[in-house]
């Protein structure tokens, strides 16, 4: 009992005190808190007190492509824990290959009354993916918030982590330390975040009056292989620095590098992007560009809460300052 107060008081934020008052159903509890407190129960799946199972929480799906890279526990953890205070219960709907796919998700969501979904990373970021089942959303007029960058037309409110100003950060970093060729691992051609970042890139080797070669840029799936295949396409034209769209792609590009008998940074510098979880272990550890997924995380669960209450929003994307995180991954190019 001490332990299950002391985990729904970290969670909401409040005493244990206050937790015991809401178990036991006492007054001088507010409503929101008491709300806050019933879901944290759900989250942490602890059963409600018998007088108090009536109460159901209102329910938030938390829609994410994949657990394994570190990036999306880390969106969940964040999202979860703020919709926990606002009174929501989040319903984590995870991909997985041959599994349920986001549509039935989406299908399951509807039929459970959700409040509201958050996706973070998803079909919505792919041009040339099925769309439908968001179309479904919006006629059910049910609040959505996406996580990073979307395709147009979707009609949701979005919050990002700004794709040109990280690669900008990456680029320039490397240009810092003497690299002039310079390459860029990143998602499928149909994938948003991806399309930005490869525009980003292109106007930053246009203002120094140059043209990216397009051996100079590798697409492949947002995994370790897919990072160590687009990176030995890189590695053959001759790059000795490579800014990736991901941490695993990067950990991709490290092994590509190393399969080849280059050292890194001494032959070949690597940069990645999220900041996930682990990427102080690696070896080298790796440098990348964080993004801020405790603000990011909140503002999302903030503008969620706003739709449901009734209030408008901002239809504007929300664009957060990523960071460059400078570890052992890059250094001078080889002399030539």
């Amino acid at each position: 009992m001490t332990r299950r107060l002391a985990q729904v008081a970290r969670k909401v934020g409040v005493s244990e005190a206050t937790v015991s008052r809401v178990l036991n159903n006492k007054p001088g509890v507010s409503d929101a808190t008491r709300q806050s407190v019933l879901s944290a129960l759900d989250v942490l799946g602890y059963e409600r007190p018998t007088q108090l199972r009536g109460e159901r929480a209102r329910l938030v799906g938390l829609v994410l492509p994949e657990l394994q890279n570190p990036i999306f526990p880390a969106f969940a953890e964040v999202i979860g824990g703020a919709l926990a205070q606002q009174g929501l219960t989040p319903v984590l709907c995870t991909q997985t290959k041959g599994g349920v796919s986001e549509e039935d998700y989406v299908e399951l969501l509807l039929q459970q009354q959700v409040s509201g979904v958050v996706f973070a990373g998803g079909l919505y970021a792919q041009a040339d993916a099925p769309h439908e089942h968001y179309k479904r959303l919006s006629a059910r007029k049910i609040p959505v918030v996406l996580v990073n960058a979307a395709i147009e037309r979707l009609g949701f409110p979005a919050v990002s982590c700004d794709d040109a100003v990280a690669v900008e950060q990456a680029w320039r970093h490397l240009s810092s330390l003497g690299h002039r060729r310079i390459g860029l691992v990143l998602g499928p051609a149909d994938h948003m975040p991806s399309q930005r970042k490869l525009a980003a890139a292109r106007a930053l080797v246009e203002q120094a009056d140059g043209v990216l070669p397009e051996e100079h840029v590798a697409r492949g799936m947002f995994s370790i292989e897919g990072g160590q295949a687009a990176a030995a396409r890189l590695l053959d034209a001759g790059v000795t620095g490579i800014v990736c769209a991901s941490d695993p792609l990067a950990l991709g590009a490290v092994r590509a590098a190393r399969r080849r008998g280059l050292g890194v940074p001494h032959d070949v510098s690597v940069v990645g992007y999220d900041d996930s979880a682990f990427m102080t272990c690696t070896e080298p550890p790796l440098t990348t560009v964080r993004q801020p997924i405790e603000a990011m995380g909140r503002a999302a669960v903030e503008i969620l809460t706003l739709k449901i209450g009734g209030s408008a929003v901002p239809t504007e994307e929300l664009l957060f300052e990523p960071e460059l995180v400078v570890r052992g991954s890059t250094g001078q190019p080889p002399q030539e």
